[in-house]
């Protein structure tokens, strides 16, 4: 299971400076939508200035333009784009197309799916590399997150990543489900100890 560290910060240093010191820990370090809605291309370019050798996710959350989006990230060093399964499959699939060409690949974030089960379903044929399962987890909606989960674990068998609002009060049950990849931003980053607390989410992963 990999651990995907996100930065999400609008200052661009002090996510530069927040890497730095637990990107150890971390699987794929991705550069969150704030940072990309302020600094563009340059948020990525700088992260790969900075982690030549790291695993970089561009959540750039693309709902048109989808051939120019995922170029633009791809050559400012991005291995990974992100697209809406909300927006049309033609955008979904030139991406896709896109970024293979450019040797990259490309997750389906399905926060805005109106159907997480039909998004699913059809993204392997568009070209989908993985999915991104956004669903907060909540212990008194319990049951609605595990329907939503059966729903699209049950209708494809593309790597899944998870991002949960992730904690150490969740994380077994999250971990239970066997996903591909977990994703975690500010239960780590806002800790007393962020560094612990990577090496502990990373730990829990690597079991």
């Amino acid at each position: 299971m990999k651990l995907q560290i996100s930065f999400d910060e609008i200052q661009l240093d002090q996510n530069i400076e927040e890497a730095r010191t637990i990107a150890q820990f971390a699987d794929i370090l991705e550069i969150g939508t704030l940072p990309i809605l302020k600094w563009g291309a340059k948020a990525v370019e700088t992260f790969r200035s900075e982690f030549p050798e790291k695993i970089l996710f561009a959540d750039s959350k693309i709902v048109d333009r989808g051939r120019d989006a995922a170029s633009i990230f791809a050559q400012a060093g991005a291995d990974w784009v992100s697209v809406m399964a909300g927006t049309n499959k033609e955008v979904i699939h030139a991406v896709c197309s896109k970024a293979h060409d450019m040797g990259k690949k490309v997750m389906l974030d399905i926060l805005d799916a109106n159907s997480p089960g039909q998004a699913a379903l059809e993204a392997k044929s568009l070209g989908v590399d993985a999915i991104m399962f956004h669903q907060p987890y909540d212990k008194n909606e319990t049951i609605l997150f595990l329907e939503k989960w059966t729903m699209v674990r049950g209708n494809t068998d593309l790597p899944i990543f998870v991002s949960a609002k992730i904690d150490r009060d969740n994380i077994d049950h999250i971990i239970a489900l066997k996903p591909d990849g977990i994703v975690i931003g500010k239960a780590i980053l806002e800790s007393k100890d962020p560094v612990a607390e990577a090496q502990f989410f990373h730990d829990k992963c690597k079991k």
